[in-house]
């Protein structure tokens, strides 16, 4: 082998005597991974839009939730000062809910289905919260539905997660009140009847309907996954409420009509200072 043929292939180099860079031809396959680059970015951007209005979603409606517990009395009008904070917080929830329309049109409604699920609960729990403070009756799905900006669908599973959400609101309504008026929350059942519904017989009414819910076919997603905790969240919140009016209706018995604790008695002796 001569030596001129063993030896590299001199690098080309400029006038100047620097180096030039090798060509690496491009690939043909670089404008398609550039392409799904851009999608990637697009979804995790979007993905990212959704779970933060979600978030505020959820913060008004509880809010929302907050002001509706201080009303103490069912089918009745909302009271003026807090209709007013609730209408203000709903107009903040619904430029939210526009925010990200354009996120879940078409099959992007489903993909992105498990990142707006949890706003839309807390959303369905506040207004079924406060369509059962004035009418005492549970919202329906269409009604619900009605309820949402346009673009925006409510799905059963979503549905049935609030109403569960919603005994807990009740639960709290109920033992509030019974402890600063000294009555169950109720009303009568019509114009022209004497039968008194309370609050525990509708709350009983919802534990019977969700013990005889089938979630068999839903499998481990949605409703499916969640309904066991929930339903053992559901059956305490009515427990507490039926353990609070027993001990309403026991104390009440023994005590007569009028009384009130004697703080005086009650009062500890002062703590002598050294």
């Amino acid at each position: 082998m001569s030596r001129g043929s063993s030896q590299m292939p001199a690098a080309k180099r400029y006038r100047d005597g620097a180096e030039k860079e090798k060509e690496v031809a491009a690939s043909p396959f670089m404008p398609m991974f550039e392409s799904f680059r851009d999608e990637l970015d697009e979804h995790h951007d979007r993905r990212e839009r959704i779970i933060k209005a979600s978030r505020d979603i959820t913060a008004a409606s509880k809010k929302i939730i907050f002001s509706l517990q201080r009303v103490r009395t069912l089918k009745s009008d909302i009271p003026p000062k807090i209709a007013s904070e609730i209408k203000d917080r709903g107009a903040g929830m619904r430029i939210q809910f526009e925010s990200i329309a354009a996120d879940l049109i078409g099959i992007n409604a489903w993909r992105y289905q498990r990142q707006i699920s949890p706003g839309i609960q807390e959303f369905m729990e506040a207004i079924s919260f406060e369509h059962y403070l004035r009418t005492q009756k549970l919202i329906t799905l269409e009604e619900a539905s009605k309820n949402l900006p346009a673009g925006f669908d409510l799905t059963g599973d979503d549905y049935v997660l609030g109403i569960f959400d919603l005994v807990g609101e009740l639960m709290r309504f109920a033992i509030t009140t019974m402890a600063t008026t000294g009555t169950l929350p109720g009303s009568k059942s019509g114009e022209n009847s004497a039968e008194e519904r309370d609050i525990l017989m509708d709350l009983r009414l919802l534990r019977t309907a969700f013990e005889a819910l089938d979630t068999t076919s839903c499998g481990g997603t949605g409703l499916g996954k969640d309904v066991e905790k929930k339903m053992e969240v559901m059956k305490t919140c009515v427990e507490k409420v039926e353990t609070a009016v027993y001990g309403m209706i026991i104390r009440g018995r023994e005590r007569p009509k009028g009384w009130v604790p004697d703080l005086a008695d009650d009062r500890a002796p002062p703590v002598e200072s050294y």
